[in-house]
């Protein structure tokens, strides 16, 4: 079994470092992808820096308000941004082939006299069969990335129609905004409501001095729901269509604005924590509109009728994904509201801690994105060996970008902690946490990068079981740690969360089952 695993991990291991087609793919989608994915963390950590100076108890309020957040964002956008991207990627690979393999068996029609050709031997045919009108020149153009209808195998093919607009049909695009804008609505009504009652379970209780500056934070960030949600979902697709450039360009935008908006209404307009939740919300709903310009010129998005939805495909498989993002992310909100009950100047260090922690390890889904893209064009592509190498060489590299954030951040860390809070408490306990944040990168990197690599491979029923399972031991594990280790057991507890995640996904590839069955195909 591990004998598998040691062939994919270490398969071709010398051209890591080569730039080859596949290594530039790679990496053309990896850097943008972590660059967008690593923005909006940074920007959370410069809010933090700028509330940090308000006092522990400002910062450790948000602390508990974000955790709310970022659960609940969570829970509905990773299902919908992962299944979007692999079904987008998925749409866009089978009907690539099945337009390329309709122009092959034209043979020389697409060529140059093809038509002529064509019409001189009498063959039937009208203009928008043959290609002799002026979209001719254009579908040459475009290629075989533009999607229509049906032929009468089911397989997808162009239409005039849909190349004289010059814009992709992409069933999945339509959907992802859809439960996008759906579920970005019920997020607001669910967290203004519930405001109150969700802090208490974080263990801000009535008459906690954190709670009035949680709850506006916590009310204001809500308004912006819809804007993330839907921004994300547009991601999502733009990852599909393996564009990773846009949501880079339209995040560093949104973040500007935010860091811009935070020093003019938390320094200028002294709103405290109100103004940071503000600036937030309102960069959210610049970025979704630069999202929305962008993707109306690349997509159609009015499906021909209600059927092209797919809803009951998102549906199936969001609700595997809905049941392993609430396991995962669970925990650590679990480890934040453990926090939360030692004390606002433990919660303050914690947030600080587990913004960093985050913020790094998220450079490893600028991976995982590019290898669930390239992934799952190559399964539905029936490429296995691309499937593998792919797999292979994310990993490896994952392997010494996880290497290279110890150093980053134990040495970043430990000598920047001074820009998030002037309190010597809140220092001290930064410096234990260091440790911890630091030497975890390697495990969290492996973490990110296989969620990436088995969502390619769809494989969201054993992401789903799995995680379950993992998060059952962890929990335990938290509530232990707390008891005897307090600020350092809810540390351990984390890390051992994120091993045995890797372990996890790992064992899928090791055993050879389910998708990856063809592994053991290739190794015969």
């Amino acid at each position: 079994m591990w004998m598998l695993l040691f062939l994919v991990v270490f398969y071709q291991a010398r051209k890591v470092f080569k730039w080859d087609d596949l290594g530039r793919e790679i990496l053309q989608m990896a850097i943008p992808a972590a660059l967008a994915l690593a923005a909006d963390p940074v920007a959370s950590l410069i809010d933090t820096a700028f509330i940090g100076h308000l006092g522990p108890v400002e910062i450790a309020a948000v602390g508990v308000a974000a955790s709310i957040i970022n659960q609940a964002n969570k829970v509905t956008i990773f299902p919908l941004v992962n299944i979007t991207t692999s079904f987008v990627a998925e749409e866009t690979t089978v009907k690539e082939g099945n337009n390329n393999n309709e122009l092959s068996a034209r043979g020389d029609d697409w060529s140059e006299g093809g038509v002529a050709a064509q019409i001189e031997s009498g063959e039937e045919g009208s203009e928008e069969e043959t290609g002799e009108s002026d979209d001719n020149s254009e579908a040459e153009t475009m290629g075989s990335g533009y999607m229509g209808s049906s032929d009468t195998n089911g397989s997808p093919s162009i239409t005039d129609g849909e190349v004289k607009r010059g814009r992709l049909k992409v069933p999945s695009a339509s959907t992802a905004l859809i439960m996008g804008m759906i579920l970005g609505l019920l997020q607001t009504v669910f967290l203004t409501l519930l405001a109150r009652p969700l802090l208490g379970l974080m263990g801000v209780k009535s008459g906690s001095a954190m709670l009035q500056s949680a709850l506006k934070y916590l009310v204001l960030r809500s308004i912006g729901s819809p804007a993330v949600l839907l921004s994300l979902a547009i991601q999502g697709i733009f990852r599909g269509l393996k564009d990773t450039t846009t949501p880079l360009y339209a995040t560093a935008v949104c973040d500007s604005v935010n860091i811009v908006l935070d020093s003019v209404f938390i320094l200028a307009c002294h709103w405290g924590v109100s103004g940071a939740a503000i600036a937030h919300v309102i960069s959210q709903y610049i970025m979704v509109l630069i999202l929305f310009c962008k993707l109306i010129k690349e997509v159609e998005l009015l499906p021909p009728s209600s059927r092209h939805l797919q809803l009951s495909k998102f549906l199936r498989n969001g609700l595997w994904l809905f049941a392993r993002v609430i396991a995962a992310t669970f925990c650590v909100t679990l480890a934040s509201s453990l926090a939360a009950r030692l004390g606002s100047t433990v919660m303050a260090a914690f947030q600080v801690c587990l913004q960093v922690w985050l913020t790094t390890s998220l450079l490893a889904d600028g991976l995982a994105i590019a290898a669930q893209a390239i992934i799952a064009g190559a399964i539905a592509q029936k490429d296995y060996s691309k499937a593998r190498a792919t797999a292979a060489r994310v990993l490896q590299m994952g392997i010494i970008l996880g290497h290279a954030l110890v150093i980053l951040v134990g040495v970043g860390l430990y000598f920047g902690k001074g820009a998030f809070s002037e309190d010597k408490n809140v220092l001290r306990m930064i410096t234990i946490g260091v440790p911890f944040v630091a030497g975890t990168q390697p495990i969290n990197t492996m973490a990110f990068v296989l969620d990436g690599v088995n969502f390619g491979a769809s494989d969201f029923l054993y992401a789903a079981y799995s995680m379950v399972f993992v998060a059952a031991m962890t929990v335990g594990s938290e509530f232990l740690l707390l008891k005897s280790n307090g600020f350092v057991g809810i540390w351990i507890a984390l890390a051992i969360f994120m091993l045995l995640r890797t372990i996890a996904g790992f064992w899928r590839m090791a055993t050879g089952t389910g998708p990856w069955r063809f592994l053991r195909a290739l190794d015969t």
